[in-house]
């Protein structure tokens, strides 16, 4: 599907052409602007509950876990429940913070 913008101009149609760009920067500006501001409060409290007593013991038996797979190199060895230990520990935190900031 083609669509095509017509303009009616008044005068010559060389200022017009002129005007267009500078409008067209000043929107994306304002877009970039508003899309740099938000920020998903979700994401900002699993990052302070990643930082907390309780998930940072989890998380080091996640990285050894890891650590010690990734150095065997035939091994049926995974680290799923660790990391189901580091994520429920996680969003338990999260779940006791999020909705007071959600409005």
């Amino acid at each position: 599907m083609v669509f095509e913008r017509k303009m009616l101009t008044y005068g010559d149609p060389a200022d017009e052409e002129e005007d267009e760009p500078a409008e067209e920067e000043e929107e994306e500006e304002e877009e970039e602007e508003e899309e740099q501001e938000m920020v998903d409060p979700l994401e900002t409290i699993r990052a302070k509950c990643e930082q907390t007593e309780h998930c940072v013991h989890y998380k080091e038996r996640l990285e050894a876990c890891e650590a010690r797979v990734s150095s065997r190199s035939n091994t049926e060895e995974d680290c799923i429940e660790e990391l189901f230990d580091f994520l429920h520990a996680r969003d338990h935190c999260v779940a006791h913070k999020l909705f007071h900031n959600v409005k």
